[in-house]
């Protein structure tokens, strides 16, 4: 038997500039994402055999363990591409991102997939190869094997390093709320005021000189999503300075905690986190 396990962060979106609609059905984006010290906990645990299994299990009864996971299907691409077809594959996904949330749970999860069975197969595959995986798997896994700070575009998989800027990340998130991406950029095609600030470019270029402005943070999904749901108003109006992340629910503050009267059964927060360099990574 081999054993590997790692971390797999989540992201917040600095900013999120929705563009136009591309032929294939996607959005063209232009965002900085940024990693903080958020982390799922995959453990894999790879067994010879006569024949290919994949088993999933985890901690979290909100996710699915099954060939609908984009784990299992990013260990079954792998596989596919590796042209291996005898293999026991086992995977506990200890989930600490929430769930449909913005975070790129899954996406870093994904990414944490191809990152670890390459380790164990002992680097079967180049640096390239694992990003064509990635992109051809999702949008931002480019982003999350990396991580740090990255100026993302096209539909999100092709990624630029940006300087890192170390700062307090702060998380608010409705109880019992999961959007998707596919709901959020389908109600933004709806918006009849689709137009953006271009922030993204402009924060790119303080990031450059070593700088940071807040009024810089941005995301096009907000106003899509607003009219439908009260939660993401509430937090809005009653969390200064706060941001909705990627297409929601979760929004950021970059504080040490969250100030504000909201009612804390409905919302779940999490305080004192920061930005961090790093995307996934081996735990020795």
């Amino acid at each position: 038997m081999k054993t590997i396990k790692v971390k797999t962060p989540a992201k917040i979106n600095l900013t999120l500039e929705v563009l136009n609609k591309r032929p294939d059905g996607f959005h063209n984006i232009q965002s900085i994402m940024q990693t903080i010290n958020l982390y799922d906990i995959l453990t894999f645990e790879l067994y010879e055999a006569d024949e290919l299994k994949i088993e999933l299990s985890g901690n979290n009864n909100e996710i699915p363990y099954n060939e609908s996971n984009l784990v299992y299907k990013a260990a079954n691409f792998f596989f596919e591409k590796a042209k291996i077809k005898k293999a026991f594959l086992k995977i506990h996904i200890e989930k600490n991102i929430p769930v449909s949330a913005g975070l790129a749970g899954g996406s870093t999860n994904g990414a944490g997939t191809f990152y670890a069975l390459n380790k164990l197969y002992n680097n079967i595959f180049s640096e390239n190869d694992i990003e064509e995986l990635c992109s051809s798997l999702g949008s931002d896994l480019n982003f999350c094997l990396y991580g740090g700070c990255q100026l993302c575009t096209s539909r999100g998989e092709v990624h630029q390093i940006l300087p890192f800027y170390k700062q307090s990340v702060s998380l608010i998130k409705p109880k019992n709320l999961g959007i998707s991406a596919k709901e959020a950029y389908t109600k933004f095609a709806l918006l009849k005021d689709k137009s953006n600030p271009n922030n993204t470019q402009k924060l790119k270029e303080l990031l450059i000189k070593g700088k940071f402005d807040k009024n810089l943070i941005y995301n096009s999904l907000e106003n899509a999503l607003f009219p439908d749901y009260e939660e993401l108003r509430e937090i809005k109006t009653n969390v200064e300075n706060s941001l909705m992340s990627g297409s929601g629910s979760t929004f950021f503050v970059l504080e040490n905690e969250i100030k504000t009267t909201l009612d804390k059964n409905k919302y779940e927060i999490f305080e004192n986190l920061e930005t961090i360099a790093q995307g996934v990574e081996e735990i020795k």
